[in-house]
Formats: C-alpha cells, sequence, structure tokens
C-alpha cells in the first residue's frame, strides 16, 4: 500500500482528472490507496466532483468511503445516488455501518432503499438495528457474528463456523449460546482444534464470557472493553440472548467523540460543532459560555466596587487582583480536571469527603508555598509587611476554596447525572474568579484593620 499524503498537487491532479473525466487514470490511482484515503480526498472535493469519484469506484471500496465521509458530504452524496444505488453500496457494509447509515437518510426513501436490498437476511438485520437507541451498545452492534449451540459436536460446529464465518469480516470470538439463543460463553479456538470430533460443545466451552446489556451506554461499554483489552463483546437483550457484538472499532469511535464533546465543554463550548460549521451554529455553541463569562466579570467588578474606597487608600490591592482571579481560576481547573479524568476512568477510590480532606491538605500545601513566595517579592517590592502579609493570606485562602470548588463540583454533577466534564470550563473558572476575589477583599480589609 503506498503511504498517502494529501497534498495541494495531487488533489489538483484528481480534480483535474475528473472535470477530463478520464476514468481510467482515477480507477488506477484509487486502486493504489486505502479507502480511509479515498475517503479523506473526496472529503476535499466539491459535491459534484465527490459524486463522480464515488460512483466510478467499484461497489467494496464505495461503501467502506462511505462510512469515512463527513455526514454533511456523505448526506449529499447520498441524496445524488438512486435507492438502487444505495441498497447495493449496503449489501457490502456491516449491519452496524449499514444501519448508520440507512438512519442518516431522509424517511421517505428509507422502505425503498431497505426493499432494494436483494439479501433479506441483511435487510431484516438492518431493520432490527434501526429500533435500538443509537446511544446504546444495541445501537453501536453489529450482528455479524460466529456462533455455536452447546448441544452440537465438534464435526457440526466446524461445519456451521465455516458457513458463518464467510459473513464475518473478523473472527474475534466464536460465543456459545442454548437451544433458547441464550449466551453461555465462549470457544476457544485451541479447545476445538485438540478436542475430539465427536465431543459436544457444552464439554469444551468457557463459561465465563464478559457481556453487555443492548441498553448498555456507549461509555459503559468503552470502559469495559478498555478494562479487559477486548477486541470485541457480545451484546445481550433483556433475557441474556445473544443478539449482536461491538468490535474495537467502534468503541474507538465512542472514545474519540466522547474526548472532543469532553474538550469542547471545558472550552465553553455547550454543542457538537465543527470548524467547518456555519458562523450561525458556531455561534450559538459559544454564546451562553461567553454570556455566563460576561456575568461573572460584572459580578468581579460589582465586587471590587464594594471595596472602592479601600482600593483608593491601598492602590496596591488593585494591581494585585488578577493574580488572585487567575490563581482561583487556575487552581479551580487543576482540580476539577483530576477529578473529571478520575470519573470518566472509573478510578476515583473513597467517598466525596474523602476527596475534600485529600484537596483541602494539598490545596494548603500549595497555597503555603506559593503565599510565601509572594509574601516575599511583594514585601521586597514595596517594603510594606502588613500588605503584603494580607496578600499572602488571601492567596492561601482563595487557592483552598478554589481547590474545595473544583473537586466538589465535578463530583456533585456526575451524583446528578450531568457530564462533569462542564466543570473544567468556563463556569468552574467564572465561580472561582468571583469566590477569589470576594475572599481577597474581604480578607485584606480585615488583616490591614480598614
Amino acid at each position: 500500500m503506498t503511504p498517502f499524503k494529501l497534498t495541494e498537487e495531487l488533489l489538483t491532479s484528481i480534480e483535474g482528472y475528473i472535470d477530463q473525466q478520464d476514468n481510467m487514470a482515477l480507477r488506477t490511482m484509487m486502486e493504489e490507496y486505502h479507502y480511509a484515503d479515498i475517503a479523506e480526498v473526496i472529503n476535499e472535493l466539491k459535491e459534484d466532483q465527490a459524486t463522480y469519484l464515488i460512483k466510478l469506484l467499484n461497489s467494496e471500496q464505495t461503501s467502506d468511503v462511505l462510512t469515512e465521509l463527513d455526514e454533511d458530504l456523505r448526506e449529499a452524496i447520498l441524496g445524488n445516488l438512486s435507492s438502487e444505488e444505495i441498497a447495493g453500496e449496503l449489501e457490502e457494509l456491516d449491519t452496524d455501518d449499514a444501519a448508520d447509515i440507512v438512519g442518516e437518510l431522509p424517511k421517505e426513501i428509507v422502505q425503498e432503499v431497505i426493499s432494494a436490498i436483494s439479501d433479506r437476511k441483511h435487510a431484516r438485520d438492518i431493520v432490527d438495528l434501526l429500533r435500538y437507541d443509537e446511544n446504546s451498545a444495541g445501537g453501536l452492534m453489529a450482528k455479524e457474528l460466529v456462533k455455536v449451540n452447546e448441544n452440537w459436536t465438534i464435526l457440526n460446529c466446524v461445519k456451521e463456523m465455516r458457513h458463518q464465518a464467510e459473513n464475518v469480516t473478523r473472527v474475534h470470538s466464536i460465543y456459545v449460546v442454548d437451544d433458547g439463543g441464550l449466551l453461555k460463553g465462549r470457544l476457544s479456538l485451541k479447545d476445538l482444534l485438540t478436542a475430539s470430533m465427536t465431543a459436544h460443545i457444552r464439554d469444551v466451552y468457557i463459561p465465563k464470557v464478559d457481556s453487555v446489556n443492548v441498553n448498555e451506554k456507549p461509555e459503559e461499554v468503552a470502559k469495559i472493553m478498555s478494562k479487559y483489552d477486548l477486541e470485541a463483546i457480545p451484546v445481550v437483550d433483556e433475557i441474556g440472548r445473544l443478539v449482536g457484538r461491538i468490535t474495537i472499532d467502534d468503541i474507538v469511535d465512542v472514545i474519540r467523540e466522547e474526548a472532543e464533546k469532553d474538550y469542547q465543554l471545558a472550552a465553553g463550548i455547550s454543542q457538537d460543532v465543527e470548524a467547518d460549521d456555519s458562523i450561525w451554529e458556531l455561534t450559538r455553541a459559544r454564546l451562553p459560555w461567553l454570556f455566563l463569562g460576561l456575568i461573572g466579570g460584572v459580578g468581579a467588578a460589582g465586587i471590587m466596587g464594594g471595596f472602592e474606597s479601600m482600593i483608593s487608600n491601598h492602590a496596591i490591592l488593585f494591581f494585585f487582583t488578577p493574580l488572585i482571579a487567575a490563581m482561583a481560576g487556575n487552581v479551580g481547573v487543576q482540580s476539577s480536571a483530576i477529578i473529571v479524568q478520575g470519573i470518566a476512568n472509573d478510578d476515583l477510590k473513597g467517598s466525596i469527603s474523602d476527596r475534600l480532606i485529600k484537596e483541602l491538605l494539598l490545596a494548603t500545601l500549595n497555597g503555603l508555598i506559593l503565599s510565601a513566595a509572594l509574601l516575599l517579592f511583594t514585601w521586597a517590592w514595596k517594603g510594606d509587611f502588613p500588605t503584603a502579609l494580607a496578600i499572602s493570606i488571601s492567596l492561601i485562602a482563595v487557592i483552598i476554596v478554589a481547590g474545595i470548588i473544583g473537586t466538589f463540583i465535578p463530583l456533585f454533577l456526575h451524583k446528578r447525572g450531568i457530564d462533569p466534564a462542564i466543570a473544567t470550563g468556563p463556569f468552574i473558572t467564572t465561580s472561582n474568579d468571583i469566590f477569589g476575589i470576594l475572599i481577597y477583599f474581604w480578607i485584606a480589609k480585615t488583616v490591614l484593620g480598614i
């Protein structure tokens, strides 16, 4: 396979072949690349050029490329294909990918596309998957798998496996079920090869097998597969019947999407948006958090206004206001980021009170070190020990409060079923800014006796 790097020259060359309708040159070029590379090229083309190139590819290439395209472009390309053409591509895909594409089609043509699929079992499996919530294990799973009955002999098992494996791209595991389809365990390939041909599956299979329910959240499936290093995991329904499997490639997509979502929340973006989205969509995603920042800034300004006379008599306090606000925000984000990461990895130990006590001790230690450095600097700079002491004591208090807030809020949100990633963004920064400035001026006023 030729190493791929999309350059302006390559893109221009491909566009030229399309404009000239040089089909032979295009086919020859596309045969050298992986379908993911072809999708990268198509994502950069105009809609009419993308549609032309898609129709030029062989059916197997086309189906794989469609799964890798940007959603908006894929929707536009599918709109330029007939129901029969779409059905032909769906037949080449695993049922989970096919169901995802059917779910994006306009409702008025879904029935036409399903009816046009010649493999009726494949069509039934796609329809079956469409009934599951996309944000569930059922919405992620594929129907393609290899399963054997516990009552079969090894000889019958091998024959049936050969037949089933024809429709499975990768055989990660062999699942064992009973006559009612209930998942009983898994079959080791080594045990299969070494057992007598007349032995029964129930005598050699491994009863221990990890599985997930069809209604399980994708994030939980990802945690299980990551914890046990699984390449695939079987999916069962409410009564334990084997209904499908989820493979690692789908879980990688879930992990990436969740990471992108958390990153956007941490950056103060409340919707799933991309750089190429419209200005209006980007504005709607950013504006709520910017308003929160605006309200926080107005609140901080109002607090400072209440200490106007003190600031007039001790102007040095004003110059340290940005430092206090920044330290409060930084400590809060650090604390919340660690907690959010722990929640995401499911490795937080102990109760909320234990976490708060640990954060209190940590914040106190950090505060003492930083405030000692600030005390020496301010005293050496201004020669005013009482003021330097007031600022330093304020810094300790602000760091402690910010650390506790940064720890408590994500834990509280998680308990309430709210994504704790929201606590690493402008929400935590703004709240700590306000509390930090209030604490700063109140302590300074108390220590200086103003």
